[in-house]
């Protein structure tokens, strides 16, 4: 039997994180509350026997998500250590994993019905976030092509215990600005979606090993396992476990004239 008091605790922290959503959703911006990323996704488009390329698709996630649900996938991992990792595991029914970046998308102009950056934008230099886009460009079909861009909010308590050994502040803030100002004009303006995910550890270690399991963000376990973050980790606790909630800012945009030739 859960005893009572752990019953308000639940509450409480249930009650707390709804209040956190609420706080950093603009208004004018659609809501899909508690959703895992494929979810939010097929909410906007329809996945099912369309080509979707996956930019910055770490261990192949979302793609595997994707193909499971009638798309085909092409994902591309720039970091070296995890484009090795991709090589040696199991193929996945639908995908294609390939070690290349979004400068350069291997594909002929209007081959695509989708470019997915999920959580990948913010990576790029400012300076190439142009050149990326124009190459999503290139490569989606003009009768119904997608770009779909999906980045963290830095506010969300995820990023905020990560912040004190990996702020993305800037990195981010630069990817969505760049997005405001660089997408029109290139595509037809789309949809603005938000919706909120869980991160959830058994205890401090498991999160450090998650943290240090993404190659591509070069973390050192001494710049994680610190005091400061520690004491950040253990505000989260829910019961049995560590939870974190973390808001996600999606953005669509259609491609509104024929692909563009080289």
């Amino acid at each position: 039997m859960v005893s009572a008091g752990r019953k308000t605790a639940a509450r409480t922290h249930a009650e707390r994180r709804k209040a956190e959503a609420i706080d950093q959703i603009p208004s004018d911006s659609e809501d899909f509350g508690r959703v895992n990323d494929l979810d939010a996704i097929e909410r906007l488009v329809d996945v099912t026997g369309r080509l979707i390329v996956d930019v910055g698709c770490g261990e192949g996630k979302l793609a595997r998500e994707l193909a499971l649900s009638g798309a085909r996938v092409m994902g591309l991992e720039p970091d070296p250590v995890q484009a090795q990792k991709n090589r040696e595991a199991p193929e996945i029914p639908g995908v294609t994993l390939i070690e290349a970046g979004a400068e350069r998308i291997p594909l002929e102009s209007g081959a695509a019905d989708g470019v997915i950056f999920s959580r990948s934008l913010h990576h790029l230099p400012s300076a190439e976030i142009p050149d990326a886009l124009t190459e999503a460009k290139r490569v989606l079909n003009g009768e119904n092509g997608f770009l779909l861009a999906i980045e963290p909010v830095m506010e969300s308590p995820f990023s905020q215990l990560m912040k004190p050994f990996h702020d993305e502040t800037k990195a981010r803030a630069t990817a969505h600005a760049a997005l405001k100002r660089l997408v029109p004009e290139r595509f037809a303006s789309g949809r603005e979606a938000f919706y909120m995910t869980v991160n959830s550890f058994a205890d401090f270690a498991a999160f450090t090993e998650a943290m240090l399991a993404a190659s591509f963000n070069k973390l050192a376990r001494a710049a994680i396992e610190t005091p400061k973050v520690e004491r950040l980790f253990e505000t989260r606790r829910d019961g049995e476990r560590y939870v974190f909630d973390q808001l996600m800012r999606m953005n669509l945009f259609l491609n509104r004239e024929p692909a563009m030739r080289r």
